[in-house]
């Protein structure tokens, strides 16, 4: 027996409490597996016997030559099934003590899963994608322990659209998610029901925004969200939309009973919502694995301030930085908000660093798969009249960083990928196929070096600012537009097209360019192909206006 397994013993018959939690897990863990090769699901132990896989587990569990052994491994192994499941061990069927049915069984060995949605972050204010100030160590080094999608893309650069994206894995116009103030449909299979299926524990923190309109009446932007309205999700504190409950460093959440989560006096919202983070793992079921869906709102502008709001001191903390190049030599305000702006994502980094920390402390930091992305980035009102809704690799390109099974040794991937890939790949961790009905497909292929048929470039829809459509390959970025918002279009006309070898900042627009004519061709007929594959109804797609 490893020192270190015997003093996790020792701590344990020291009435150690979280010792004690630790063996159990441990425990737990060894008898599924010791299970498994009992039934003949483990190839590594298939000439095993169950007399010496039963010598193994007792020396691992320092478990006494007295007493009834297999008794003590049937109650953990009873206890560790989850609610409503049955299960085969050493012979014999055992039932879980809820009465509350899960419909499938999970094997207790899926990996758990932290997934953070940050709000309005561009991918290059990460040092692990070329930022130059030490804005995010502790997703840098997780970057270099797990996986980063160095072209990593929103399908959909607005708030509200773009999270029934991840809710539902389709594109936000299939589901009448085309615009903020649309609420899920009710009919929506959501990854929270498909996990809670599933077996999983289910958690949501933070900002939700797809609990309100389009009828005036539906509106919880600034009320509790009613449980019909939380696309599935179980433990839960959250606002539909955050910004309109708090500030900086004030407001409140609501939680799953509707009471208010104020926050602390002085403390930072990022800090208060990772706070409720670690709360529910704190008080989890640590005998079934989960799902925690972590959506702080920064580094979204605060909209009744009309400014980003880093914590106290980023002004100063962050004025050193280099100015990006898309924004080098524009109007728009990022002068006065990019220092504030790095402040918010350092200390979205620091929530990271805390929950894997948390996470390690628990002793379950290699079993579970912490995910971080974004909603879509922010221009700084340079290519439009606010932040993001355009085509630019400004709000459309986004952080995409993994770490957990399934996603270690430092990959990188360099094929483009959506975030329309997040749910399936989500669902792909637990074991649970990819429905028919997704747009998207799981991106474990692509960090396994196995992946086939996928498709070379991302496609985005667009909404408020205009009614958008685009494409964007490895080196062109190709985007349709009508002015006026709505689902879709039957006519579109061309708007921008960028070549991004030669312009990765994406400062000439070559759409009306004669030598661009066959570029324009080819884009055309890949976008009309997108569209069609996301269910949109045939378009037709003219030149630009002269």
């Amino acid at each position: 027996m490893a020192a270190a397994d015997r003093e996790l013993i020792a701590r344990a018959k020291r009435d150690d409490r979280a010792a004690r939690e630790r063996l159990a897990r441990l425990h737990r863990r060894e008898v599924y597996r010791i299970a498994r090769a009992i039934l003949g699901d483990d190839d590594d132990a298939e000439d095993a016997t169950q007399e010496t896989l039963l010598r193994m587990l007792r020396g691992l569990s320092g478990f006494g030559e007295g007493g009834d052994f297999r008794a003590w491994l049937r109650r953990i192994a009873v206890r560790g099934t989850g609610a409503g499941r049955t299960r085969r061990v050493f012979g014999e069927t055992r039932r879980g003590a809820s009465t509350r049915p899960v419909p499938r069984m999970v094997a207790v060995s899926s990996p758990s899963i932290v997934f953070f949605l940050s709000d309005q972050q561009r991918w290059d204010t990460c040092g692990c994608y070329g930022q130059e100030l030490d804005v995010t160590p502790n997703l840098d080094r997780m970057a270099g322990e797990g996986v980063r999608f160095e072209h990593a893309f929103t399908c959909q650069p607005v708030c509200g659209p773009t999270r029934s994206a991840l809710q539902t894995g389709k594109y936000p116009e299939a589901t009448g998610c085309w615009r903020n103030n649309i609420h899920l449909p009710m009919d929506e299979k959501t990854i929270a029901h498909w996990f809670t299926e599933w077996g999983y524990q289910t958690a949501y923190v933070g900002k939700w925004h797809l609990a309100s309109g389009p009828e005036p009446e539906l509106n919880h932007r600034q009320d509790p969200v009613p449980k019909q309205y939380r696309g599935g999700w179980d433990w839960w504190c959250a606002s539909d939309v955050l910004e309109f409950t708090s500030h900086s460093y004030d407001g409140h959440m609501y939680w799953g009973d509707g009471s208010k989560y104020e926050f602390p006096e002085g403390r930072y919202r990022v800090d208060c919502v990772t706070d409720v983070a670690l709360q529910f793992l704190a008080e989890r079921d640590r005998d079934r694995p989960f799902i925690l869906f972590v959506s702080p709102i920064e580094p979204h502008h605060q909209n009744d301030h009309n400014r980003y709001e880093g914590p106290h001191g980023s002004k100063e903390r962050w004025a050193d930085y280099e100015v990006p190049g898309d924004l080098v030599g524009t109007e728009g305000d990022w002068r006065e908000n990019f220092a504030d702006y790095l402040g918010c994502c350092n200390a979205l980094d620091g929530a990271v660093g805390r929950i894997r920390e948390a996470l390690a402390e628990d002793g379950i930091a290699d079993e579970t798969v912490v995910f971080y992305t974004s909603d879509h980035g922010s221009h700084f009102r340079t290519r439009n009249s606010e932040y993001k809704r355009a085509c630019h690799d400004a709000c459309l390109r986004i952080p995409m960083i993994a770490y957990g099974p399934g996603f270690t040794g430092g990959t990188i991937v360099e094929e483009l990928v959506s975030n329309i890939d997040l749910a399936p790949t989500l669902l792909q961790i637990a074991g649970i196929p990819t429905p028919e009905s997704y747009h998207g497909r799981p991106l474990q292929p692509l960090v396994e070096g196995t992946a086939e048929d996928r498709p070379e470039e991302v496609f985005a829809q667009i909404s408020e600012s205009q009614t958008g459509r685009c494409v964007r390959t490895r080196r062109w970025t190709y985007s349709v537009s009508v002015p006026e918002s709505g689902p879709r279009s039957d006519v579109y006309f061309e708007e921008y097209l960028y070549d991004n070898e030669a312009d990765p900042h994406q400062r000439s627009n070559l759409v009306r360019d004669p030598d661009c004519a066959d570029v324009r061709a080819e884009l055309r007929e890949t976008l009309m192909r997108r569209m069609g594959e996301a269910g949109e109804s045939e378009a037709e797609i003219r030149p630009a206006p002269e």
